[in-house]
């Protein structure tokens, strides 16, 4: 996983990120983005409807939540609402990107449970925008750490989104994990080592042409659609 610690947003502006991140967040200013906390409301959900179902492709590979109906969106977004914290990024009051913050029970720390902008308003540099009102919004709570997910997946090493939590200060933190096997069976799985993920066995040679192929393969099949 990867996670930024939180003192203060002008510590985070001034020394957690480089002058390439902070042009981009005064970029999205310039370009007239406004970002802020937002309720949890219909306004909110059908422009997340209309974020989810700009591309059906995102980060060359197929996107999830594309194609929901709004019930179905909603109800996604109605988790944890107790601790949740939403943010939006505006363009002519229009939803062009959002947060949703989670916090644990004491309001330690909080997980980017998902942050998705449009892909036809990137040259605005609204994802910059919203993590520095994410960083803003866990310091103004006292939250201490903020995290995203995870840095790498598999072999997978180095990836634009890798790229993008780093410059935005985040960190990588190796969680250790324990397997104990339960059964006679589960120490036969253990010995073959299929508790880890299909990730770890592929090269990343092969991996990445498999990826290659893959962009290529959605390029062709949606032609003409918005892609990232």
């Amino acid at each position: 996983m990867d996670t930024l610690r939180v003192s203060s947003f002008d510590d985070w502006m001034k020394h957690r990120i480089n002058s390439k991140v902070r042009n981009m967040i005064r970029k999205a200013e310039k370009n007239g983005v406004v970002v802020r906390e937002v309720p949890f409301e219909e306004s909110l959900v059908q422009g997340i409807h209309a974020i989810y179902n700009e591309s059906p492709i995102r980060q060359g590979k197929r996107f999830w939540h594309y194609g929901k109906d709004l019930e179905a969106v909603r109800g996604m977004k109605a988790t944890f609402l107790d601790r949740a914290v939403f943010i939006g990024a505006f363009f002519k009051n229009n939803l062009i990107g959002f947060v949703k913050l989670v916090a644990n029970e004491d309001w330690s720390q909080a997980g980017l449970m998902h942050i998705v902008s449009m892909i036809r308003h990137r040259d605005k540099a609204p994802t910059n925008a919203l993590i520095a009102q994410a960083v803003r919004s866990c310091s103004e709570r006292g939250i201490s750490y903020l995290w995203y997910a995870n840095f790498s997946y598999g072999n997978k090493q180095h990836d634009s989104l890798a790229d993008f939590k780093r410059h935005n200060g985040f960190q990588k933190v190796d969680l250790p994990r324990y397997y104990v096997p339960l059964t006679v069976a589960g120490g036969m799985a253990l010995r073959l080592g299929l508790q880890h993920g299909i990730n770890d066995w592929i090269p990343e040679p092969v991996a990445a042409t498999y990826r290659k192929i893959r962009n290529h393969w959605y390029t062709k099949r949606f032609s003409g659609l918005e892609t990232a």
